[in-house]
């Protein structure tokens, strides 16, 4: 539950709504940048165990698909810079590991025959965490309905003392 008493960040206001109309203390402006995609056999890098290997390779697709298909549409909506390559490459990653794991529950089953009995497949635990990361990012980047409904794209809020034009 949130802290009624803690002060939230300008762009969680903007994105939640202001229903007090306050007066908003804008952050700090980022100058956009220009986000080059990171090399994603390091991220996901090569292994001499077969199985990792493939694994590692299908990540790093669902990775680049995933860098690919969000950085456009951020850097039009919310004036990515360069500053926020760290989080998108966290949030890529992220997608390709939920992918993983997905992938082992489905191969071999939410519960797994083992020494001590039937066991949860350790990939539920590590999915539900991967969510909840995911659940944050997406928030964060404004990647879902809810979160983009407040947010003002760059160049659209009638101020023209922006310093980056």
């Amino acid at each position: 539950m949130a802290d009624p008493h803690r002060k939230r960040p300008a762009l969680q206001v903007v994105r939640e709504g202001n229903p007090g109309k306050r007066p908003i203390k804008q952050g700090v402006a980022v100058p956009p940048g220009d986000l080059a995609e990171p090399d994603w056999s390091e991220v996901f890098p090569a292994s001499r165990n077969r199985v990792v290997r493939g694994e590692n390779i299908r990540a790093r697709n669902i990775a680049r698909r995933e860098w690919r298909r969000i950085v456009p549409v951020l850097t039009k909506t919310a004036g990515l810079g360069d500053v926020d390559a760290t989080v998108l490459l966290d949030y890529c990653r992220c997608v390709a590991r939920l992918d993983q794991c997905e992938r082992t529950i489905s191969r071999d089953g939410m519960l797994m025959y083992g020494e001590r009995g039937w066991q949860k497949n350790g990939a539920t635990t590590i999915a539900s965490q991967y969510r909840a990361q995911l659940k944050v990012y997406v928030r964060e980047l404004g990647l879902s309905p809810s979160a983009r409904a407040g947010i003002t794209p760059p160049g659209d809020d009638g101020d023209d003392d922006d310093p980056f034009d």
